[in-house]
């Protein structure tokens, strides 16, 4: 799907695009255990454990936050003249994806085989599950940190973003980056949308 919107593109795997990959790939999952959640013979026995806690946060965190994540990459370079390091970048947002997924897929087999939330203790034969679940919390703290961390040093010392680093069709990266205070000091070109393989206006 994602592939398919790149028609006439060059598909290319910069910080954006990886976190839309990843909003993609959360959201889709977390959605997709809503649809089990909607069995009423399978909600039964799943609500209150740690299944319902899993899907939540594949939803609501997961997908919201690699989709905002993705949204700041991309519009970082026009708001603020600057370019962040893109491997730094990469790097981030493939940890984000991988210990988003080390924390929360072990509590869905939790929930699935029965602990239920809001306890503050567990039974034993929980142990690994959990263990693999806070060690993916772990790496997820890194991969939050990262962005922040490379974000506010492109400020300082990021090289020049250019009027448009992505080569994209869109008005908006017809005008200086930042934008001036009116936009566009004339009228921007408007071109073939898909028009990819010839450079920007």
């Amino acid at each position: 799907m994602c592939f398919a919107s790149g028609r006439k593109g060059d598909i290319s795997f910069e910080a954006p695009r990886l976190y839309a990959l990843g909003f993609v790939g959360l959201f889709m999952l977390g959605g997709l255990t809503g649809l089990i959640l909607a069995a009423p013979a399978l909600d039964m026995p799943l609500t209150d454990t740690y299944f319902v806690v899993a899907h939540f946060h594949y939803v609501m965190v997961g997908g919201s936050v690699m989709a905002y994540l993705g949204g700041i990459h991309y519009w970082w370079p026009k708001v603020t003249g600057k370019m962040y390091h893109e491997g730094a970048a990469r790097f981030a947002a493939i940890l984000m994806f991988f210990g988003f997924n080390f924390t929360f897929f072990p509590q869905y087999l939790l929930g699935y085989e029965g602990m239920p939330r809001r306890y503050a203790t567990y039974l034993p034969q929980y142990q690994l599950l959990n263990i693999l679940s806070s060690a993916g919390a772990s790496i997820l703290a890194v991969g939050y940190l990262l962005p922040v961390l490379y974000l506010l040093w492109s400020l300082r010392s990021g090289a020049a973003a250019g009027n448009n680093p992505w080569n994209a069709r869109g008005l908006e990266w017809q005008t200086s980056s930042p934008p001036p205070k009116e936009n566009f000091s004339k009228p921007p070109a408007v071109g073939e949308a898909y028009a990819y393989q010839e450079p920007a206006p």
